[in-house]
């Protein structure tokens, strides 16, 4: 049966679920910039034009950025602007959310159009108590953006997914910080630790609002080498999960590496996203 627009729109207008359906398919895929880092730091705007012109509709930057003037950050929005692409957010060290240097964070980000400001990476810690000072400056950064717009957020690697459930220093992280500090979910090395994506997204309603959709394999000689689609990963699970409860804006495809170049490897990786997210 064929429908008309006027009666899809109708439909869409009696079932809830039919809106959800259609906003959950548009939302867009980005590439995290650390997956062509060499080719970035040859050249960052000429990366830019690269990535957009595959297909990518976000990028987001991480550490580098942080050392770039004013001038040269504006240039990077026009061009952005220009492209058609966005920064939703941007990965940080944790010393870019310490009082001496968050006012310059949340100028670059503002210039960039970038929504969150993520907490990249912590050092593995000796104790589960030892990670709640991560939580406290999460709190103390998110007060202190929140008035512009901005919000802070933590990106996990094994280390936080570690421990039995309830003991894990992810949960730690999540129960002691406010629910607007989001919890960019980073795939592969969740499931290296052995815990579960899906069963993550669901536990924390409304906080993954970015994925970072890098796969993994169990096999030794694999690992994180793997292409978007060719690890363990349960995309179909994540995506669903992602986009009914997990609060997911956005996807972004990050890559170790590969068997090719870092380039071919994000367009590879692009491809692969479209045919098993298909919005």
């Amino acid at each position: 049966m064929t429908l008309s627009r006027r009666h899809f729109l109708a439909l869409s207008t009696a079932l809830p679920w039919a809106l959800t359906a259609r906003a959950a398919s548009s939302l867009p895929v980005g590439l995290e910039l650390y997956s062509v880092r060499d080719t970035l730091k040859k050249d960052p705007e000429a990366t830019v034009r690269a990535v957009a012109k595959m297909g990518y509709q976000v990028v987001e930057f991480y550490g580098p950025y942080f050392q770039w003037s004013e001038a040269q950050t504006k240039q990077m929005r026009k061009l952005m602007d220009d492209l058609g692409i966005r920064c939703l957010s941007t990965h940080n060290d944790e010393s870019n959310l310490d009082p001496a240097n968050l006012d310059r964070a949340r100028d670059l980000n503002l210039i960039l159009g970038s929504k969150y400001i993520i907490q990249a990476w912590s050092d593995p810690k000796p104790s589960l108590d030892a990670w709640k000072p991560v939580a406290d400056r999460l709190n103390a950064a998110a007060e202190k953006v929140e008035p512009t717009g901005l919000h802070v957020g933590y990106h996990n690697h094994n280390a936080e997914f570690t421990g039995a459930k309830g003991q894990r220093p992810l949960e730690l992280i999540a129960k002691n910080t406010k629910p607007s500090v989001v919890l960019q979910l980073d795939v592969g090395t969740c499931l290296e630790a052995g815990a579960n994506p899906v069963e993550w997204i669901k536990a924390n309603p409304g906080r993954i609002r970015s994925i970072h959709c890098k796969d993994w394999s169990a096999e030794p000689a694999k690992g994180y080498k793997v292409l978007f689609g060719e690890g363990d990963a349960d995309w179909k699970g994540i995506f669903a999960a992602a986009e009914s409860v997990g609060g997911g804006e956005y996807y972004l495809v990050e890559q170790e590496g590969s068997r090719y170049s870092e380039l071919e490897t994000a367009q590879k990786c692009l491809e692969a996203f479209r045919e098993k997210h298909p919005g």
